[in-house]
């Protein structure tokens, strides 16, 4: 679930976007975003850990001054280009600087003796790696997608090959780098014949 907190802001500004207009989107994801930040500090969560939802804010807090600035401008017709990029920046960004977003996130659901071993950074890389990739993918189909004028479902198409295939490497990853780990550990004569 900690994961997907992080995605709430976007899918409320997408949500609103589609029903009203992309001004009440980003206000809506700006304000989504600072109820879950702030709930999430007063319940004691490091910023390390809200690495996604700072982003997020700053995403929706630009967005949004345009929006309303400029309700007519061209980039409302590329925030969904636009906001891919922004949490691919965000994930490749963090890589970058050696703090996968996914860390703080995997702090709050792992034991504090596991933090510091090399192999919980690791697998926090991958899993930040799985979603950068992801959000690349998404914003890539949707600008080519736009571009050429492809039929609606292809962004479908992006968004749920984008998004389900780092969940799912999420979910499966860790729980094999572990049984991985645990097996290299034991020693060759406790093994059977």
């Amino acid at each position: 679930m900690g994961y997907f907190r992080g995605f709430i802001p976007w899918i409320v500004a997408g949500f609103v976007s589609g029903f009203v207009d992309w001004r009440w989107g980003a206000v809506c994801g700006f304000a989504s975003g600072l109820l879950l930040l702030l709930q999430d500090r007063r319940r004691g969560v490091d910023l390390d850990a809200l690495i996604l939802e700072a982003s997020t804010i700053v995403y929706f807090m630009v967005v949004g001054a345009v929006a309303v600035a400029q309700p007519n401008a061209s980039l409302s017709h590329h925030t969904d280009v636009l906001s891919f990029a922004w949490l691919a920046v965000t994930a490749w960004g963090t890589l970058a600087i050696r703090r996968p977003f996914t860390l703080g996130i995997a702090k709050r659901q792992t034991p504090r003796e596991f933090w510091d071993m090399p192999e919980f950074v690791r697998v926090n890389n991958h899993i930040t790696s799985a979603w950068g990739t992801g959000f690349t993918f998404i914003g890539v189909s949707l600008l080519v997608a736009g571009a050429v004028n492809a039929p609606a479902w292809v962004g479908v198409a992006a968004h749920v090959v984008g998004l389900v295939g780092p969940a799912v490497f999420t979910k499966v990853y860790p729980a094999r780098a572990q049984a991985r780990l645990v097996a290299a550990q034991v020693p060759a004569t406790a093994v059977p014949q």
